[in-house]
């Protein structure tokens, strides 16, 4: 029997950082300019923390979840322009704890994008010399038990932000456009998003499958490939649900996932991904990310080209935000 949503969400730990409901807005003009179904925003972008992002969602929960335990040091990382870093070095500033960021690779030249503002924020930087991405694993782990060893009470966040404690706060959006959908009079036929780490998509499974909701979701990998990150989505969405005390569990079967839009990797700003920031921007007045919306709606595109989303009536386009990537870096932009 499936609990209660009201009585789940009181199990979720949360600290609150920011105002919601987030925007939800009809994109008629750009609905015109590329076919398809009624397209919607979810403007997660304007989060009212941090320079927005949903990642501040995942970082609500586990923000609490560390100041119940004591901590004074958050660790975690990513790439340079991880919005997740950014977010938690302001986490970390607001609530007067120490952060300390591990990116992979060595320190870029230009100080720009998500980059300038973590460093702004006062978070400590570290370069793991490495270019594999998976380096930052080890580091924040090393980098935690480092800090014990000295007194402190660290607070490991995994790459990304990708934990179950995170993708709770993701849950909890769920429930969130589900009541801006009713009171708008919206029957959404699917939800389509970028997947990174997988936390978010991971939430949203979850929050889906407790609400009763049949939304399809239209995941497009950025930087992982597609079955590898199919896995990690149902491993985590699975570990939060025990979180809640459900016995709900799922496999990579329940988590689809659309491949074909990396580019040449994570965070490098990709021909098509480029082209759909524009195409959003002239015919909507939306800014999307290099990282990771330009390259969703760039599948997203793709799809309605190729006719596969010619089944659904209205989409609904979560913008994760991460605008300022927009500003770092090189890019054929006009």
């Amino acid at each position: 029997m499936r609990p209660s949503f009201d009585r789940v969400l009181e199990k979720i730990p949360r600290y609150n950082l920011a105002q919601y409901p987030t925007p939800l807005i009809q994109a008629e003009r750009l609905r015109n300019e590329i076919g398809g179904p009624d397209i919607w925003f979810k403007r997660d972008d304007l989060i009212s923390f941090a320079m927005g992002g949903n990642k501040v969602r995942g970082l609500e929960v586990i923000l609490q979840d560390a100041l119940n335990a004591g901590a004074d040091t958050l660790v975690t990382g990513a790439g340079v322009q991880s919005n997740h870093v950014r977010a938690t070095a302001a986490v970390a500033a607001y609530k007067k704890l120490d952060c300390i960021a591990i990116y992979w690779g060595h320190e870029p030249g230009p100080v720009d994008g998500n980059y300038r503002v973590t460093k702004m924020l006062g978070a400590q930087v570290r370069f793991t010399g490495d270019p594999d991405r998976s380096s930052v694993d080890h580091f924040i782990n090393e980098v935690a038990d480092e800090l014990k060893e000295r007194g402190k009470l660290p607070y490991p966040i995994p790459r990304g932000g990708a934990c179950a404690m995170g993708a709770l706060g993701h849950v909890i959006a769920v429930r969130e456009l589900q009541l801006q959908c009713e009171q708008y009079g919206i029957e959404p036929d699917a939800v389509v998003f970028p997947l990174g780490s997988g936390g978010t998509y991971a939430g949203w499974l979850l929050g889906l499958r407790l609400l009763g909701l049949d939304w399809q979701v239209e995941c497009f990998t950025v930087s992982r490939a597609a079955d590898e990150v199919s896995r990690q989505v149902a491993v985590l969405a699975t570990e939060a649900a025990s979180l809640l005390d459900t016995d709900i569990s799922f496999t990579s079967a329940d988590a689809p996932v659309h491949g074909g839009f990396i580019g040449e990797g994570y965070g490098i700003p990709s021909t098509e991904g480029t082209a759909a920031i524009r195409t959003t921007g002239r015919s909507a007045g939306l800014l999307l990310d290099p990282t990771y919306t330009g390259k969703a709606m760039a599948g997203y595109l793709d799809g309605l080209a190729r006719g596969i989303f010619g089944r659904y009536k209205t989409v609904i386009f979560i913008h994760t935000g991460g605008e300022p990537a927009f500003f770092a870096g090189a890019g054929e932009w006009l």
